[in-house]
């Protein structure tokens, strides 16, 4: 199955648009078209021209930026949806897709039934394809891209025989060097001795060639179902003791881990979910601040919410999934068993269960020499930040809105000046350290433009960071260093 406008359509499925339209893609430091619908392909253009000179001949063009991660999502779903024809099928490039419907389209009515049924199925879905049927995937690809159809059993060479070099699937080096000997066909490709071809050319012409017409095997690769990460388990009494509840979960919490560590991942979100006798259920969710699989640490921090739950009749089924799973390598562990952050992301998820996780915050590094932009909030379940940038002084502990002091003008700190009716004597002063404005960003309190900052030091005690305002002359209070 080959989707010849598989970027386009794509696009245009979420914000349809009448008229030409094409997606583009940055190729070789030159926006190019890389894929058209069906009415820029009318106009004359092609894929691989440039944008300027594609408006030149079609001015109405409307083009959008290519989204590569999209197009492999959206083909991969229909990977999935092409299971309903063979459980074998499989990504064939960026832009088709490969099933073994092997001993599958006598459930369909033939292969000429299948293939109008797909065609239908995917013309209601705005989708263009081209399939092509045949006894191998080189013959059927062939086809596809060239003569779209089916090839009778026994007649794959007979149907490949007409077809330019091209549909071997060669590279194009490989293509303009046969054409250039006059070997324009497959036919007349099989028409010369196999020596010839091998001492004029590599045998991975003579590869796709045996494996177009049969002579060499080559497979289908399905794609492999998602991990799945979940256990359950059914009981043969009903029970509500919370120990009895414990030792169940704590069995479904082994084996989960199990899964887990095979695949070198750690739970994020884990859902336990209680059935009780009366068919009703019961949903525990234990949010993490980090990826784990240590079933005893993950087993303690469900106590609270197992506590909490009411048993009712008694609970005959428990089922637990980890439905937020992130990569967690093996790393070294410390001499007591555990990595150094673990024990500050336990208290985390402990006070999380407490009070909602997203309640609380932890303080990150942003890179900005402005004060007030040098950190955020974030969630504490964002994670840690590592970053190189470090602000060229330091910063006073306690940062707060810009105060203004009683002084007389000057540009270097007064050596008397009030804040907060306190009356100040300046003892020593560090700087200046001038900070500019991010132009970039709109911010109030920073229009009056640049900053001096100092550090003074009282013979009060305070520890003061001020600034002066060279373009409107004032001193202000901005923080306290500890």
């Amino acid at each position: 199955m080959w989707f010849p406008r598989l970027p386009s359509e794509r696009a245009l499925r979420l914000r349809p648009v009448e008229g030409p339209f094409a997606i583009i893609a940055v190729q070789s430091n030159h926006e190019r078209l890389y894929a058209l619908n069906e009415a820029a392909e009318r106009q004359g253009l092609e894929c691989g021209m440039g944008v300027a000179d594609a408006r030149a001949y079609v001015p109405d063009l409307v083009t959008r930026p290519a989204d590569i991660d999209a197009d492999r999502r959206f083909l991969t779903m229909l990977a999935r949806w092409a299971t309903r024809y063979t459980p074998h099928a499989g990504l064939d490039g960026e832009d088709g897709l490969v099933l073994d419907i092997t001993g599958a389209a006598h459930l369909f009515g033939g292969e000429a039934a299948m293939l109008e049924d797909m065609k239908d199925r995917l013309a209601r879905t705005r989708l263009s394809v081209k399939i092509g049927i045949a006894d191998t995937r080189g013959a059927a690809w062939a086809l596809a891209h060239f003569a779209p159809g089916i090839a009778g059993a026994g007649k794959t060479a007979q149907a490949l025989g007409p077809l330019p070099v091209a549909a071997l699937r060669t590279n194009e080096k490989t293509d303009t060097a046969l054409k250039r000997l006059g070997l324009n066909t497959i036919a007349d490709l099989t028409a010369l001795p196999r020596a010839t071809l091998a001492r004029r050319f590599d045998m991975a012409l003579i590869e796709r060639l045996d494996q177009a017409t049969g002579q060499r095997g080559e497979t289908v690769s399905p794609l492999s179902e998602p991990p799945h990460y979940g256990v359950r388990m059914m009981l043969p009494d009903p029970i509500g003791l919370m120990d009895d509840v414990m030792a169940a979960l704590s069995r479904l919490i082994e084996r989960l881990c199990q899964k887990l560590k095979a695949r070198e991942s750690g739970a994020r979100l884990l859902r336990l979910t209680l059935t009780r006798a009366d068919s009703t259920a019961q949903t525990c969710e234990l949010r993490l601040a980090r990826p784990m699989r240590e079933a005893a640490r993950i087993l303690s921090l469900f106590e609270r919410s197992v506590a909490a739950v009411d048993a009712g009749f008694g609970i005959e089924r428990m089922r637990l999934e980890a439905t937020s799973v992130e990569n967690l390598p093996a790393e070294q562990l410390s001499d007591s068993g555990t990595a150094p952050a673990d024990a500050l992301d336990d208290l985390i998820t402990r006070l999380g269960v407490r009070i909602g996780i997203d309640n609380i915050l932890r303080f990150q590094p942003v890179e900005s020499h402005i004060p007030e932009r040098g950190f955020a909030e974030l969630p504490a379940t964002a994670g840690r930040i590592d970053m190189d940038w470090h602000a060229p002084r330091p910063r006073p502990l306690k940062l707060f809105a810009p105060e203004p002091i009683t002084a007389a003008p000057a540009r270097r700190p007064p050596s008397r000046f009030s804040w907060r009716r306190m009356r100040l004597e300046t003892a020593s002063t560090t700087g200046p350290e001038r900070i500019a404005p991010e132009w970039w960003r709109p911010d109030e309190s920073w229009r009056s433009g640049l900053r001096d900052y100092w550090k003074v030091e009282t013979r009060q005690g305070l520890r003061l960071w001020m600034y002066h305002t060279p373009q409107a002359p004032g001193w202000f209070v901005h923080g306290l260093f500890a």
